[in-house]
């Protein structure tokens, strides 16, 4: 008879995706290693998706462990994944794990770790991680400051402006500009889809008068 594993070892998605949504609708501990092991190397987007709605359908006291297990992996998607599940369990007792990710080598896990993070800050944490997250203004791609400038945003104004109004005198103009539209995005969420576009705008423009000049 079939196993959940060899499901999950079939190349086409939708079969995939239909023995994780099947795992989820009876959810049984027998197979959460299984679903957490394939986090790691699933390449559908769907899928992960639906991992996660697996998991979070198992008792949380037993899958937040082997989630804080998956953080320590060098694999970047095993990260990424379990900070993500993490972040829809809403166990905010992760916090501190969930912030040693802040600063990954990895974009990608950055970014949910931001994302997360947010989500898992108790109070008093979360001024100084509107701190840590600030010093990354004006970095990264267009995908990379959009994402810390939501995540900011979703500390909510008493805690992202004073670290805005900071940055917003920093001498380097790539901060002052990063922390203006992240402050533009706490004032108006629907700004995130206009701000992209006109960074990417801009990046399009560089690149073209770095080609005329090469």
């Amino acid at each position: 008879m079939p196993t959940l594993a060899s499901y999950l070892s079939d190349p086409r998605p939708a079969v995939r995706l239909r023995a994780v949504m099947a795992a989820g609708t009876t959810p049984s501990l027998d197979e959460l290693d299984v679903l957490v092991a394939q986090c790691a190397v699933e390449p559908d987007l769907q899928v992960r998706e639906m991992l996660t709605w697996a998991l979070v359908r198992l008792p949380a006291d037993l899958v937040v462990p082997r989630l804080l297990d998956e953080l320590d992996r060098p694999e970047a998607q095993a990260r990424s994944q379990a900070l993500h599940t993490l972040s829809k369990i809403r166990d905010g007792s992760v916090y501190p794990e969930v912030a040693q990710l802040l600063g990954d080598v990895d974009p990608g896990v950055a970014r949910t770790a931001w994302r997360a993070a947010v989500l898992l800050a108790p109070g008093d944490a979360r001024p100084a991680l509107a701190r840590t997250l600030a010093v990354q203004l004006g970095h990264g791609d267009a995908e990379t400051r959009l994402a810390l400038s939501r995540a900011l945003a979703g500390l909510g104004a008493d805690v992202a402006s004073p670290v805005l109004a900071a940055a917003a005198e920093h001498r380097n103009p790539d901060v002052r500009e990063h922390a203006a539209e992240t402050a533009r995005l706490l004032e108006d969420p629907d700004a995130g889809s206009a701000l992209a576009l006109a960074r990417a705008r801009r990046e399009v423009a560089l690149g073209r008068t770095r080609s005329a000049k090469g």
